[in-house]
């Protein structure tokens, strides 16, 4: 009986340990700020990474290969009365491609906006649709945005469900008078990113992230020529979207995360693909025009 209940438990727990979504790494950097014991930070990474990793965030059971890798970078600003923070946080979010060791960046982001108070120990709990602190609501936001661009680049628009969950964060947060979730706090916050992502009128960035990732980089190990040919019809959406709303923050947001990459990409390209290339990108990104020049160095 007792071997029956022990062959249960391992069951059970292989079972919730596959489901877990995410492989995420947590820094706290805290150089700023003097006089605090430092023990704080390493219990306040420890909450945050338990939350992000260890937290059942979908009804789908990833594989431990298939865990999304991020890594969240709090950079702390002040602290007032020893458990109120400011500061902000870059998250950097990959995926893997099909056939390699290689690991493409689907996000990689600076959040300017990061307020909320933490105490040690205190239980970090989440409900969906209720906002109850800032902490766990940014976190929950990440953790939906993260899992919608991962379904969106396996799947047509297949993030849906996760974006909509990320948008009902940001309702519930309205009336908290936080930073990064109002419509009015800026056009380059949390609320603005979601609302591109669900919006039709941009639906292209999201076909952009199915096919540069599922018909370009996952078939490029085995066919490098035709997967840069999809690579670059994807890109064309850039300048479709650029040509709507030139300042977009979600294509703002992808154009930081794929730059170096496409330009790696394309420096083994034809000269007819690099052109069209370089006058797409060049037009979008005026600010970072010499750098696309690189495609030519060797």
């Amino acid at each position: 009986m007792k071997k029956g209940i022990v062959a249960f438990l391992f069951i059970l727990i292989t079972q919730i340990s596959v489901a877990q979504e995410f492989l995420g790494n947590i820094q706290i950097q805290s150089q700023k700020i003097q006089g605090i014991d430092p023990s704080l930070w390493t219990t306040m990474q420890t909450s945050m990474y338990e939350f992000m990793n260890n937290r059942i965030w979908s009804n789908y059971n990833f594989k431990t290969e298939e865990r999304i890798q991020f890594s969240m970078v709090f950079t702390m600003a002040s602290v007032v009365g020893g458990d109120d923070f400011t500061g902000t946080l870059n998250l950097v979010m990959k995926r893997p491609v099909y056939g390699t060791d290689y690991q493409t960046d689907i996000l990689n982001l600076v959040d300017k906006d990061i307020h909320f108070k933490y105490i040690p120990y205190q239980s970090m709990e989440y409900v969906d649709g209720t906002y109850s602190n800032n902490l766990t609501s940014i976190l929950a936001y990440y953790a939906y945005l993260m899992l919608g661009l991962d379904f969106d680049t396996f799947s047509p628009l297949g993030g849906t469900p996760f974006y909509e969950k990320a948008m009902a964060v940001v309702s519930s947060a309205q009336s908290s008078q936080e930073r990064g979730w109002q419509s009015f706090d800026g056009s380059e916050n949390r609320y603005h990113l979601i609302e591109n992502l669900l919006n039709p009128s941009y639906v292209e960035m999201r076909k952009f992230l199915y096919e540069y990732h599922l018909k370009g980089m996952d078939v490029m190990s085995e066919n490098v020529e035709g997967a840069r040919i999809d690579i670059g019809k994807s890109i064309k959406y850039f300048q479709n979207v650029y040509d709507k709303r030139s300042g977009l923050y979600l294509l703002q947001v992808m154009i930081q995360t794929k730059r170096d990459e496409i330009i790696n990409i394309y420096k083994e390209a034809t000269p007819m693909e690099k052109t069209n290339m370089l006058n797409i990108m060049k037009a979008i990104d005026p600010a970072n025009g010499t750098r696309y020049d690189m495609v030519n160095d060797k």
